[in-house]
């Protein structure tokens, strides 16, 4: 979203008096800044933090004006050197990311960044996913996380699109929206996100934009309400990964929902107690909540707008926090772990150190049978991603995917962080969605 930081005496009068529900944002105020340390500090310290991940970390920091010129001069290194050397292996929503994360403010000394070329490369990425979506039923190479994130991109940075075939792919009762029969909300977030900046750029003076600019207003309003449909009694919107981009989405749009509908100051306190429970381990999950936290959005990302440094009022760490294990704790457990493809299942117990994440659990049973254990792994934005079992691959096309359960229940974290306990029964399952 490009907004004028230098506005007329009349239209700052005028934008003075604006009503509060047009931008409807609470944050964290400076003098609990402490609150967000955790955050700022997985971040920046975690060995998770490289290649495309630092995108995220990168995005987040430069919205709240956290980091300082050296730190965010080797973030954005990282991410250079993948995205110029290894864009063939990236997906649409990552380099979207990237573009996002690269072009968030522009600093003092602004090295050269090949913007329309890196947009065009994405358009390209993305017409890839329209095209599949043709082919197989619907279904994009990734999913409409990555296909809101290129819109995004697209829209803040002067990408070409069409705004008929956008108005027209995120109609929000898309199976694509939805992940095993539950509306997603961190992707409905996303795609309000970059359907109000496709709104705001939409001049209205054509019929065809009329019809459009309809479309994506209801479209926003369906996403809306499907997002608070979502909300729990402690104010988390879907769970707590989900929370802060919903938050972003809430904020851009609540012209759209009463606001009765959300208690922005009960979801802010749910959220800090969760940090200080240390649910934000992961640095990606960090960043997609810091923003929201800070009152930003990503719709204010702007290459144009000078970038704001820190950091001020945080304590920010250059040790990575050591983890101490109680002494009265032991120092191994049995865990169950099974797998199951449709109606067979093949299970074993395996002994795992204390503190052991599911990733742990999967290579010891993997050692004991690799047979009927083994699996294949790739690093994502959120940490390893489980890609196949016994030889038998995730597919975006059939909607494929291996899914992690303990005790029968759905995880909401990743196999990388999930920590594991004594008696647990793991699963990973054959699932679609």
């Amino acid at each position: 979203m490009r907004q004028s930081h230098q506005l007329p005496l009349l239209g700052l009068l005028l934008f003075s008096l604006i009503p509060r529900q047009l931008c409807e944002i609470c944050e964290v105020s400076k003098n609990n800044y402490a609150d967000l340390n955790p955050l700022i500090n997985t971040m920046i310290n975690s060995k998770y933090t490289k290649g495309i991940q630092a995108a995220n970390v990168l995005l987040s920091l430069r919205l709240g004006g956290i980091l300082n010129q050296c730190q965010e001069q080797q973030l954005i290194q990282q991410v250079k050197l993948t995205v110029y050397y290894k864009d063939s292996t990236l997906t649409s929503g990552q380099l979207a990311l990237a573009i996002l994360a690269l072009g968030a403010c522009k600093m003092p000394d602004e090295t050269s960044i090949r913007y329309p070329k890196l947009v065009k490369k994405l358009r390209n990425k993305f017409k890839a996913e329209i095209k599949n979506m043709g082919k197989h039923n619907g279904n994009p190479l990734t999913n409409y996380y990555q296909l809101s994130l290129d819109v995004l991109a697209l829209c803040l940075f002067r990408g070409k699109f069409s705004i008929t075939k956008v108005a027209k792919i995120f109609e929000p009762e898309n199976k694509n929206f939805y992940f095993k029969g539950q509306f997603s909300v961190d992707t409905g977030a996303m795609a309000v996100l970059a359907l109000t900046c496709v709104k705001n750029i939409t001049n209205g003076k054509k019929k065809t934009d009329m019809e459009n600019l309809n479309n994506i207003n209801n479209h926003i309003k369906s996403l809306i309400e499907k997002i608070l449909s979502q909300k729990k009694e402690n104010g988390l919107l879907g769970n707590i990964y989900s929370t802060g981009e919903a938050m972003q989405a809430l904020f851009v749009s609540s012209d759209y929902y009463n606001e009765s509908k959300w208690d922005c100051q009960q979801t802010l306190d749910t959220v800090i107690m969760e940090i200080h429970k240390g649910a934000f381990r992961i640095p990606t999950a960090a960043a997609q909540i810091l923003p929201a936290l800070m009152g930003k959005t990503y719709l204010n990302v702007n290459k144009d707008s000078p970038c704001v440094y820190g950091p001020g009022d945080f304590n920010i760490s250059t040790v990575e926090p050591i983890t101490v294990t109680p002494p009265l704790s032991p120092s191994q457990i049995q865990v169950n772990y099974s797998v199951v493809i449709i109606k067979e299942t093949h299970s074993t117990t395996v002994s795992v150190a204390n503190g052991s994440v599911f990733l742990d659990v999967m290579e010891a049973a993997q050692e004991k049978n690799a047979t009927l254990f083994s699996f294949t792994v790739e690093e994502r934005s959120w940490g390893p991603y489980i890609t196949s079992v016994q030889g038998l691959t995730a597919n975006n096309n059939n909607r494929t995917f291996w899914e992690l359960l303990n005790n029968g229940q759905p995880l909401d974290q990743g196999v990388g962080s999930y920590i594991v306990h004594e008696g647990d029964n793991l699963e990973v399952r054959w699932s679609t969605y």
